[in-house]
């Protein structure tokens, strides 16, 4: 069963990083969800629940992933970019890399949308349409795989201990603010 956009957060904005890694499960959930479904009724008219999962799963993609790359591209990304250690660097070697991935899905997820909405809209999409669909999926599945491992496992620790407090609170407060949530409502 897919999760809901707005459910309570593992993490919250005093762990600005804990939650850039739920929302990674976030990503990985909602992935899956539109892999079931283009893989289940073949472009073919949906049940009430498929239409459900799909229409969340885009919205998530739509609205919330791009909140979760400028978590990352404006707010963590620089303030690790200015930590002069060597953990630091060896954490970002990666960082152009990440950042055209991010690209790449945005490209990806576009044409992703397009089809689903094609979907939602028409009732169906053609077998080309379905087969370009799980192509992109298949895809992105293979993307946020390696993005997510290198985050997950290289970058985000060594943010944890290299960023300051006082980073990691102004990293929160951006966080929130993207989400137009103020400063007191996120603690």
């Amino acid at each position: 069963m897919p999760i809901r956009i707005g459910a309570p957060r593992e993490s919250d904005f005093t762990d600005p990083i804990g939650m850039l890694s739920d929302c990674h499960r976030r990503i990985e959930r909602f992935l899956q969800t539109l892999i079931a479904i283009a893989q289940e009724p073949q472009g073919q008219p949906l049940r009430t629940e498929q239409r459900s999962a799909l229409e969340t799963s885009l919205r998530y993609f739509r609205e919330a992933a791009p909140r979760h790359t400028a978590d990352e591209e404006e707010s963590l990304f620089p303030r690790l970019r200015r930590v002069n250690s060597p953990e630091a660097q060896a954490a970002l070697a990666g960082v152009d890399s990440l950042e055209q991935d991010h690209e790449q899905a945005e490209r990806k997820h576009s044409e992703v949308e397009r089809l689903g909405q094609e979907w939602l809209s028409r009732g169906q999409l053609t077998a080309g349409q379905i087969a370009r669909l799980q192509e992109l999926l298949a895809e992105l599945s293979v993307l946020y795989q390696r993005h997510i491992r290198i985050e997950d496992t290289e970058v985000f620790p060594s943010a944890k201990r290299l960023l300051s407090a006082d980073d990691r609170i102004l990293i929160g407060a951006e966080m929130a603010a993207r989400r137009g949530i103020s400063e007191r409502q996120s603690r």
